[in-house]
């Protein structure tokens, strides 16, 4: 059976990256990636972002794609309480994209895959100047509310990590 064009598809994710500073538990710095040459978005600041392969959950994705794309190490994975969407105008499509909060150790640095360049470690409002999507900054302000507000249901968005580690994805 085919899906109808015109009905809204999860296929791809997006998941912002965290890091606790020397500040205190409360303060995040924000990881963006610069896109390489060649790529969707070249020159152009993101974050992990990747697509849902058939035997994975939209969650298994944000670890993989975590792992791939940066090999940070994963403390502690949260499903943010925003949906992006947008429309495919090629494919006639509307996607809803989960996006999802990993935190990582404090002074952790990735190791960058091909798909990026470079990288810097920012405040939020610093990375809402450097994210060029809309629905990317809209991501970053929920997923920082659940690091900074204390009236957050951040326990039941909590996905749980078991052994911790971007890698393990054998749930």
């Amino acid at each position: 059976m085919t899906s109808d064009p015109r009905h809204p598809v999860i296929r791809v994710i997006d998941c912002h990256i965290a890091r606790p500073t020397s500040e205190g538990s409360d303060t995040h710095e924000y990881l963006v990636l610069l896109r390489a040459p060649g790529r969707v978005d070249e020159g152009r600041w993101r974050i992990v972002t990747g697509k849902i392969e058939a035997s994975e959950a939209a969650w298994q994705t944000a670890r993989r794609e975590l792992a791939e794309e940066t090999q940070l190490p994963l403390a502690r994975l949260f499903v943010v309480p925003y949906v992006s969407r947008y429309y495919e105008w090629e494919h006639d499509r509307l996607n809803d994209i989960p996006v999802f909060l990993a935190v990582t150790e404090p002074d952790a640095d990735p190791i960058l895959d091909d798909e990026h360049v470079d990288f810097r470690w920012a405040t939020r409002d610093e990375a809402l100047d450097l994210l060029v999507w809309p629905a990317q900054r809209e991501g970053l302000r929920s997923a920082d509310l659940l690091l900074t507000d204390h009236h957050q249901p951040g326990h039941s968005l909590e996905v749980a990590v078991e052994g911790g580690g971007a890698s393990s994805t054998d749930d």
